[in-house]
């Protein structure tokens, strides 16, 4: 851009350009967040504080100030959630402001009540009070506030639930498709309310998919299951299952102790308001073998403790350090202990075949698969589409859309990818379902896998009747062939040989 002044650039340019740079790593993101921090502390934006009780502000379902609300909801979900990662030192002062934001929440849900309006701050309430537990354990909430919400009427639809494919992971029998909140981690994909998240719940649970997946970093995703779970009727809470993650990023700042490990642990099923009954563990530092250790406690605690933990699984292990994990445990305990890995596969990146398939083979583990619909790029949508310009405003890609071009990139090209969507198509075609049902029955026909993971944009859209067409037919010796042939080779070992195995490209 030299000779190119800023200013003359337009705005939209420029924000993809930023997305761009931003994008290149840490360095880049940190001298950004560091960028506009100082800058909004040097000159914070003006901000006029608003009621909705003292503005008589009303809405009705749908409304464009009900949309508006349930985004300014998601946006202090987002924000109290950035406040939990961080771990601030829990001040005076920081006590003081979040009970102040309580205040106004419970406020306005007390006008709502007296109207009466649907409430559009569950979702934040919960998240404050989780982090008022979390830092300030002393203070003493009221808890009918968030409590109050009647029973679920709801129950399985057996006709349907019947089709679906089961797996055995330890002690739990999981539906072979799994419900993914990852998507509750951002904004970016949509905000709604917690009342069309518990319906979105319930539709999921109603065609019998009853496994959700989840993490302690994926914003308010726990403690909404927990909230739509602990209100079904007691048969149906029984069969459901929630497996969410303790995911360490960074060098631990207290000893591992198995206290340290029961507290972590107690930390997740409040959360979710009771059992945890997939714990998915991820690690950031092989080389630190601390790993190990609270392995084995997390395996213990799934005897000494079953009312807060029923299984133990991995999060992005690649294969040596999976197999290196099981050895320690049976040397420790005499068993493997670890049911699961959840790991990236798809058929752009089928990195799991070349080791990992292995391993789980000699073990047992079985792996839960996430990206084997590519962000949505491995559909019918983008066969024929042009290339995205994925920073682009206009194009409105999802941060997952985001993510998955650059992996689609890695593996080959668009026109490479062009010719798996058409190989696709015409198997699809054949067997008269679509051709993301065939994606996913690739991935589901491998033995090392036990489920597909499926992003879930809780309340904003639903493909759960589509998916469910997976379970309808079988991919013939020769589909299969035909899939190989575009999919993997070339393609499969040139992403191994840039990435590494699975979940190198989180510890880089």
């Amino acid at each position: 851009m030299s000779g190119l002044k800023t200013s003359q650039v337009p705005t939209p340019l420029l924000r993809s350009a930023l997305r761009a740079l931003v994008s290149q790593g840490a360095k880049a993101q940190k001298t950004f967040v560091e960028h506009v921090r100082s800058r909004l502390r040097e000159s914070a934006p003006e901000f006029t504080p608003a009621s909705i009780p003292e503005a008589s502000v009303s809405w009705s379902t749908n409304d464009p100030t009900e949309l508006t609300l349930d985004k300014a909801c998601g946006d202090i979900v987002q924000a109290v959630q950035a406040l939990k990662e961080l771990r601030p030192r829990p001040t005076c002062e920081l006590e003081t402001l979040l009970l102040q934001l309580r205040a106004a929440l419970t406020g306005c849900q007390a006008y709502c009540c007296s109207k009466p309006l649907t409430y559009p701050f569950t979702r934040a309430l919960l998240q404050v009070n989780d982090v008022l537990l979390l830092f300030f354990p002393l203070t003493k909430l009221d808890q009918t506030s968030v409590t109050s919400d009647p029973r679920i009427d709801i129950s399985v639809d057996s006709a349907v639930s019947r089709r679906l494919e089961h797996v055995q992971l330890g002690p739990l029998r999981i539906p072979r498709l799994f419900n993914g909140l990852w998507q509750m981690s951002s904004p970016a994909w949509g905000s709604a309310s917690s009342h069309k998240q518990v319906a979105a719940l319930g539709d999921l649970v109603r065609f019998g998919l009853l496994a959700t997946d989840m993490a302690d970093h994926y914003g308010d995703a726990e403690l909404i299951y927990g909230s739509f779970r602990n209100r079904l009727p007691e048969d149906i809470g029984k069969t459901v299952i929630a497996a969410t993650k303790w995911c360490v990023f960074a060098p631990l700042e207290a000893p591992v102790t198995r206290q340290f490990v029961l507290d972590a642990v107690t930390e997740r099923s409040r959360r979710l308001g009771g059992c945890v009954e997939l714990l998915q563990f991820h690690w950031f530092d092989y080389n630190d073998k601390e790993y190990l250790v609270i392995l084995e406690e997390l395996v213990a605690l799934t005897k000494s403790h079953p009312h807060l933990v029923s299984a133990i699984g991995l999060c992005n292990f690649d294969a040596e350090h999976t197999q290196e994990a099981c050895d320690y445990l049976i040397a420790k305990t005499g068993n493997v202990g670890i049911v699961s890995n959840q790991v990236q596969y798809s058929l752009i990146d089928s990195r799991p075949k070349i080791k990992m398939a292995a391993v789980c083979a000699k073990y047992g583990v079985k792996l839960l698969t996430y990206g084997s619909f590519c962000g949505g790029f491995l559909s019918e949508k983008w066969l024929g589409a042009k290339s995205p310009d994925i920073y682009s405003e206009s194009q409105a890609l999802t941060p997952s859309q985001r993510k998955y071009f650059d992996m689609i990139m890695t593996w080959g090209s668009w026109a490479d990818l062009q010719r798996l969507l058409q190989t696709l198509k015409d198997i699809a075609d054949a067997h008269g379902v679509e051709l993301s049902n065939v994606a996913a029955r690739w991935v589901l026909d491998s033995p090392e896998v036990g489920a597909v993971i499926v992003g879930t944009r809780l309340g904003v859209s639903s493909n759960a009747e589509s998916n469910l067409k997976v379970f309808s037919f079988e991919l013939t010796p020769e589909d299969t062939q035909r899939i190989d042939a575009v999919a993997l080779g070339a393609h499969l070992q040139g992403l191994y040989e840039k990435i590494g195995d699975c979940g190198h490209e989180y510890r880089h």
